[in-house]
């Protein structure tokens, strides 16, 4: 007996999560460690699990903003997950563990940030080149666990992110390009590593942080730039970082995700790769996540 239960402790915390958590019907939580690099760490995933689940139920792994708030955009998604049979996971990264904009916006691929007086720009920093120190990994450990938990067939899953979220989700597409995501919804980013070698890390893909070869797996990923037409220069929810470097992108959102985009297709042009990346813009929608979040739902799984 002693034998079985050391099998069973040795194989969930090769997910790196705590063996009496279980994913129940309906709508929960359960805690997870941080990756190899920021084990010391904990992550909140909230869930929702539909009544109608099964073996062939759908994985979607929704990424929330600045607030961290993995509850609310789970509870978001309750609807669309009942209508369309997929489990919804929402990790909570909290500030306490990943503070400040770098170690979740940016995934923890910057340390010893600096930034000005007026709090608008970085002004010193050091690149992480260490995989095992992001954030992106957390993602199949996840997707693993969760369908090993309820035996799905799941071999994939389907991402959302908005705001903040938005912004880990492109890069993840990026520089994570042996995962398990399916389609990648980044939605309203504030602002973007472009993919161009003219600027440096975090606003490009300069500073050593990615070559010609590197990045050329990444336009095989289904990364779409998911935009409200609305996310405009009239837009004042949300907090939008302006200064000159940035501004570079656009003013707004919306400019911001095209020139993201349309940097994209040159890169990829240049390289004379086929790029899978595509753009979408929701008419009548702003800076709002739960509007964004359905319309990520119809865009991903209605028929």
């Amino acid at each position: 007996m002693k034998y079985f239960i050391s099998i069973i402790i040795i194989f969930f915390s090769s997910y790196g999560l705590a063996v009496n958590e279980s994913i129940n019907l309906g709508s929960g939580k359960f805690t997870i460690e941080g990756g190899t690099g920021h084990t010391e760490k904990k992550i909140d995933i909230y869930y929702h699990l539909p009544i109608s689940h099964n073996q062939n139920t759908k994985v979607l792994i929704v990424i929330p903003g600045s607030g961290r708030n993995g509850r609310s955009y789970r509870d978001s998604w309750v609807e669309a997950s009942e209508k369309y049979n997929v489990l919804i996971l929402s990790p909570s990264y909290s500030e306490k563990s990943y503070p400040r904009f770098w170690n979740y916006n940016i995934g923890r691929m910057l340390s010893d940030v600096k930034i000005n007086k007026a709090k608008t720009a970085v002004v010193g920093y050091k690149v992480v080149f260490d995989p095992n120190e992001w954030i992106f990994s957390d993602f199949d450990r996840i997707f693993n666990y969760s369908i090993s938990e309820l035996s799905l067939t799941a071999k994939q899953y389907d991402m959302f992110g908005h705001s903040a979220g938005g912004q880990i989700l492109h890069r993840f597409a990026l520089f994570d390009t042996k995962n398990k995501a399916n389609r990648i919804l980044a939605s309203n980013s504030g602002w973007y590593t472009v993919p161009t070698f003219n600027e440096d890390f975090p606003y490009g893909l300069g500073k050593g942080i990615s070559t010609q070869e590197k990045i050329r797996p990444a336009f095989k990923s289904k990364l779409t730039i998911f935009l409200g037409e609305l996310d405009n220069e009239h837009e004042t929810r949300g907090h939008l970082v302006r200064n000159p470097q940035i501004d570079i992108q656009g003013t707004y959102r919306l400019s911001r995700g095209k020139h993201f985009f349309k940097k994209s297709k040159e890169l990829a042009s240049s390289l004379n790769v086929k790029s899978n990346w595509n753009i979408y813009i929701v008419q009548g929608v702003g800076h709002d996540y739960k509007n964004m979040g359905k319309a990520a739902a119809k865009y991903l799984y209605s028929e």
